[in-house]
């Protein structure tokens, strides 16, 4: 029980520095942060995308379509 109230009282503590207004400046809203990581996925889906683009042009462009069998298909 003494270890759940000292984690009470340090996360109630840092929690009240951050309120103040000198540690308001310090960059801790979480807003931002997510915008970034919002952006830095959308920024890797658009690279897998042009990616897999680029593959598939390269084995369409690359590999030659198999030549039909001589006398047909058994």
């Amino acid at each position: 029980m003494t270890l759940i109230a000292y984690v009470h009282a340090t996360l109630a503590s840092r929690w009240r520095e951050m309120r103040t207004a000198g540690e308001s400046d310090r960059g801790d809203n979480p807003v931002p942060t997510a915008v970034i990581i919002v952006g830095l996925a959308v920024l890797a889906a658009g690279v897998m995308a042009w990616a897999f683009n680029l593959a598939g042009t390269f084995m369409d462009d690359a590999v030659p379509a198999t030549p039909a069998v001589p006398g047909g298909a058994p």
